[in-house]
C-alpha cells in the first residue's frame, strides 16, 4: 500500500512540474496573418513544450540513477536550453501579438524616447535589426542594471541573450514565422508584426520589471 501511495505522489509531483502549452487561438483574429501560418507555428511551439518536458524528465531520471557524469546526461543538458528557450520565446512572441491599436504607456514611451531619441528612431532600429541576414529573433531588452533599452539580435534560441535583461518585445524572424505567407519578403512580415503588437502587454512587462 505504501508503494502505491508513493507512486501516486511521484506521479502528482511530476505532472505538477510539466509545462503545458498555452492557447493562442485568439490570434486567428489578426487581420495580417493567415490562419494556416499561425496553425503551423502553434504546432511547432507545442513541439518545444513537449521536448522541454521530455528532456527535464530524462535528466531527472538520469540524475536519480547516478548517471550525472554520463555522455547522455551531458548531451541532453546541452540540448535543454534550446528547447526551453524555444518554448519561452514563442510564448513571449505570441503574447505580444493580437493588439488592437494600442500605444506604449507613458512610462515605456518615455524610456524609448530617452534611449533612442524618438519612437520612430526606435522602430527603425528594431526593424533594421529584424532584416539582418540569417534566422533568429529580435528582442527589445531592458537592462536590469541600468534600465537602458536595447534591441538585440539573437541567432539561436539559447545564444546571444542579454544577461540580466528583461525581454519586453519579441519578434520571431525564423523563416517558419513568415515564409509560407510572405515568401522571402521579410519586410512585409515585419510590417504585419508591427500592425499587431499588443502594446498593453509590452507596457505591462516593462512595468513589472521596472
Amino acid at each position: 500500500m505504501k508503494k502505491v501511495i508513493l507512486a501516486f505522489l511521484i506521479m502528482i509531483f511530476s505532472s505538477a512540474q510539466a509545462y503545458t502549452a498555452k492557447d493562442f487561438s485568439h490570434l486567428y483574429e489578426m487581420k495580417d496573418f493567415k490562419r494556416e501560418l499561425l496553425q503551423m507555428h502553434f504546432i511547432l511551439y507545442r513541439g518545444y513544450v513537449k521536448n522541454a518536458n521530455f528532456l527535464l524528465s530524462e535528466l531527472d531520471d538520469l540524475a536519480k540513477r547516478g548517471k550525472g557524469k554520463s555522455y547522455e546526461f551531458g548531451a541532453l543538458k546541452r540540448r535543454l536550453g534550446w528547447e526551453m528557450d524555444g518554448m519561452r520565446l514563442h510564448e513571449l512572441y505570441f503574447s505580444n501579438l493580437g493588439g488592437k491599436g494600442e500605444k506604449p504607456n507613458k512610462e515605456l514611451l518615455y524610456a524609448i524616447e530617452k534611449d533612442f531619441g524618438h519612437m520612430d528612431a526606435w522602430k527603425k532600429d528594431f526593424m533594421d535589426t529584424g532584416k539582418i541576414r540569417g534566422i533568429g529573433w529580435v528582442i527589445l531588452y531592458r537592462d536590469q542594471k541600468t534600465g537602458r533599452l536595447i534591441n538585440m539580435w539573437i541567432n539561436e534560441h539559447d545564444t546571444g541573450h542579454l544577461a540580466g535583461g528583461d525581454p519586453l518585445l519579441v519578434m520571431d524572424v525564423w523563416e517558419h514565422a513568415y515564409i509560407t505567407q510572405f515568401g522571402l519578403n521579410r519586410s512585409k512580415y515585419i510590417e504585419a508584426f508591427f500592425n499587431n503588437i499588443d502594446w498593453k502587454e509590452v507596457s505591462d512587462r516593462y512595468l513589472r520589471n521596472f
